[in-house]
């Protein structure tokens, strides 16, 4: 058994990071990989916060839902991947403690905040859908800015309960990380602390959060599609079906990879950093595609912005 009293967490001044086990001479292959999805998540949520800001006809409730998911997106996958990758060419793999702090408390933040978001999202739709004569009055702009600002605060709530209950353990029994970010379950396998109430606590909060969220998607799409059915002609449900479609398929992949993430026994962790992977990076890369691609606003703004920089050139 471990000394508490000599070793406890106020004595590590940094972390390693053990990153992805894979062969040495995967690494440039995996940089690369990491770099190309990196830059993506950049071009394709940058641009689209650009293309919501730029075009007056964006602004409605559902373009600024997706200007603040983009901006998210942005944020929460550059607390994540450079340090990714610039441990896969520094032999030390080390982060402070303070950079584990602020990792630990700037993902959550993020990740949580974009789960409010994406349910603000989905109640957006439930009214643009179900009552679209009462939409201007049931979706007016100061409830959209109270909406998202209310997801920054749980977020933040949510964010200064788990990093202070993560950094109250002691972390005498290594200071080797099974992980390629600093997380709580990661952190969590290398503390000496009696860990049944940070359990406990890490899976309430977990689920208050969680379930709240999901419940207010399941709902809101059940009525979504209940009237979509009921659309006449076949274009208008198409259309429909459309709009919400990328819409589930974002939440799908993210909330799929974060309950296998939290909620399945952490017993397989090379599993965990693939799950990790697709809502830390792949997710944000998906995201400005998936909203583009099937939406002909954001692509005719696209369209004017680029000749226009041709014309320029």
């Amino acid at each position: 058994m471990c000394d508490k009293e000599k070793n406890n967490h106020s004595e590590i001044t940094d972390f390693i990071l053990v990153g992805l086990r894979v062969h040495p001479e995967l690494h440039i292959l995996l940089f690369l990989l990491l770099l190309f999805i990196y830059a993506m998540v950049l071009l394709g949520n940058t641009g689209m916060i650009v293309i919501v800001i730029t075009n007056p006809r964006l602004n409605t409730p559902m373009y600024f839902f997706l200007g603040n998911l983009s901006f998210i997106d942005l944020f929460y996958s550059s607390v994540i991947a450079p340090k990714a990758m610039i441990n896969f060419w520094s032999e030390s793999k080390s982060i402070s403690f303070a950079g584990c702090v602020t990792q630990v408390f700037l993902f959550a933040l993020f990740i949580v905040t974009e789960g409010f978001v994406l349910a603000a999202m989905a109640y957006d739709r439930f009214i643009a859908i179900c009552n679209p004569l009462l939409y201007p009055v049931q979706m007016p702009s100061c409830l959209c800015i109270q909406l998202v600002a209310g997801s920054y605060f749980c977020g933040c709530v949510s964010s200064v309960l788990q990093t202070s209950m993560t950094f109250t353990l002691s972390f005498c029994a290594s200071r080797t990380i099974d992980h390629f970010y600093c997380d709580d379950r990661p952190l969590q396998r290398i503390s000496c602390s009696d860990l049944y109430i940070h359990k406990m606590i890490s899976f309430f909060l977990c689920s208050i959060i969680i379930l709240p969220i999901i419940f207010v998607i399941i709902v809101s799409y059940i009525y979504i599609v209940s009237t979509v059915l009921k659309i006449h002609p076949t274009e208008g449900c198409k259309k429909a079906f459309s709009t919400c479609s990328s819409h589930l398929g974002v939440i799908s992949v993210l909330y799929g990879a974060i309950i296998f993430m939290y909620f399945i026994p952490d017993r397989f962790p090379e599993l965990s950093k693939v799950a990790s992977l697709c809502y830390t990076l792949v997710t944000p890369m998906l995201n400005p595609l998936i909203y583009s691609l099937r939406n002909k606003d954001v692509k005719e703004t696209l369209r004017k912005i680029l000749e226009k920089r041709y014309i320029f050139i």
